[in-house]
C-alpha cells in the first residue's frame, strides 16, 4: 500500500488568502458606514467672544483658485452698442458721395439732409461737390434755424410738426421755463416736412405737358422702358429730387422712355438741368432727360419709344455724368419707380 500524502501546503495558502480577502471585505463595509471616524476631525482654532476673523489676501486668493470657474475666451474686438445720439454733426463731402448715399449711411431720408443744408445746396442735390461741409441732422425732421419773433408754437405750425415732439427731443435741451432760443440757433424739429425751394424747370407746353404749338404725333406704346442703364448712380427720387440719377459715362446713349413728341430740346443752364429734352406722350405723361452732352432730337419731333435722343454728359448743375430723368403726370413729378419695369 502507497502512502497518500495531504496538500497541506496548499491548503493553508488557501485558507490565508480567503483571511485577507475577508478581512479587506470586512474594511471596506466599516469605511463607508463609519466615513466620519476616517475623516480627519478640524481643530477649530481658539477665538475670543466678539472677535470676527479676517481672512489675509493670500487666504482669500488661495480660496478663489480653489473655486470652479468658466473658462472664456479672448475676444480681440470690443462691441460697442449703438446709441442714439442727438447732436448735429459736421462733415465734409467727399468724392463719389451723393445726398442719398450719406443719408442713407447716417439713416435719415435725403430730404431731411437736403433741407438741412439750404445755405449750401439751395434745395439742389446736384450742387453736391468735394469739400463742401454739411449738417447732418440726427433724425428726420426740419434743422430749423431759430429766427427773432419764432415762437415753438409758430415752428411746429410752419413744418407740419407736433409741438410736443420738438420739446421733448432731448437735443433740443428746451427750458419749459423760458422755452426760445438765441438767433441763429438750431433746432430739430422732429417729423417737419417743407416744400423744396429748388428751382425747377418748367414742363414745356403747359401745365398738361401738352405739344405746345407741335402738331400732335407719336402717343405713348401704353409701357415705359429705361432710358439707359437699370441702375443708380447716386441721388433717388425723393420730394427734394424729382427723378432719379441713372449710371451713365461721357457720350453714353440716351433713349426715349416711350413714344412721343419732343417739347423741348435746348442747351444752357436751364435751371440746372443743362442740356435737355423733354417728350410729350399724349397722355398726359411728359418725360425728361438732362444733363445731356448732345441733343439728336429737335422740338416737335416725333420720337419712338426706344430711339436714341442724345448722349449722356455732364451739363448744367451737376458734378460727374449720369442722366437725370424725370416723369410728370400733369406737370407734377411722379416717382419713376413706379412705372419703369
Amino acid at each position: 500500500m502507497k502512502n497518500i500524502t495531504l496538500p497541506w501546503f496548499s491548503i493553508v495558502s488557501w485558507l490565508v488568502t480567503l483571511l485577507v480577502v475577508s478581512a479587506l471585505l470586512a474594511f471596506a463595509y466599516w469605511r463607508i458606514n463609519n466615513p466620519e471616524i476616517i475623516a480627519p476631525a478640524a481643530t477649530a482654532a481658539p477665538t475670543q467672544p466678539h472677535t470676527q476673523v479676517v481672512p489675509t489676501s493670500s487666504a482669500i486668493q488661495l480660496s478663489l483658485l480653489e473655486l470652479p470657474s468658466i473658462e472664456r475666451k479672448l475676444k480681440l474686438k470690443t462691441t460697442i452698442p449703438q446709441r442714439p445720439h442727438y447732436e448735429v454733426k459736421t462733415i465734409t463731402v467727399q468724392r463719389g458721395d451723393a445726398i442719398s448715399r450719406i443719408a442713407k449711411e447716417y439713416n435719415i431720408e435725403p430730404d431731411t439732409l437736403l433741407f438741412a443744408n439750404y445755405d449750401v445746396l439751395k434745395d439742389n442735390p446736384h450742387g453736391l461737390q468735394p469739400g463742401q461741409e454739411l449738417k447732418v441732422p440726427p433724425t428726420d425732421g426740419i434743422l430749423h434755424t431759430w429766427e427773432p419773433g419764432d415762437t415753438l408754437e409758430k415752428v411746429a405750425a410752419e413744418y407740419e410738426a407736433k409741438l410736443d415732439d420738438i420739446i421733448n427731443w432731448p437735443g433740443n435741451n428746451i427750458d419749459l421755463t423760458n422755452p426760445t432760443f438765441k438767433a441763429d440757433e438750431l433746432i430739430m424739429v422732429p417729423g417737419g416736412i417743407r416744400e423744396s425751394r429748388a428751382q425747377q424747370l418748367e414742363t414745356a407746353g403747359g401745365g398738361g405737358g401738352g405739344p405746345g404749338g407741335c402738331a400732335s404725333g407719336a402717343v405713348s406704346r401704353g409701357f415705359w422702358s429705361w432710358p439707359g442703364n437699370n441702375y443708380l448712380s447716386g441721388n433717388d427720387y425723393s420730394g427734394g429730387h424729382p427723378g432719379i440719377d441713372i449710371a451713365a459715362n461721357e457720350g453714353d446713349s440716351v433713349l426715349a422712355a416711350d413714344s412721343g413728341v419732343v417739347t423741348m430740346s435746348q442747351d444752357g443752364f436751364n435751371a440746372g438741368y443743362g442740356s435737355v429734352v423733354q417728350i410729350y406722350h399724349g397722355n398726359g405723361y411728359t418725360s425728361l432727360y438732362a444733363h445731356l452732352s448732345v441733343r439728336y432730337v429737335s422740338q416737335c419731333q416725333v420720337v419712338g419709344g426706344g430711339s436714341v435722343i442724345g448722349l449722356a454728359g455732364n451739363t448744367g448743375n451737376s458734378f460727374g455724368a449720369h442722366l437725370h430723368f424725370e416723369i410728370r403726370a400733369g406737370g407734377s413729378p411722379v416717382n419713376p419707380w413706379d412705372y419703369l419695369p
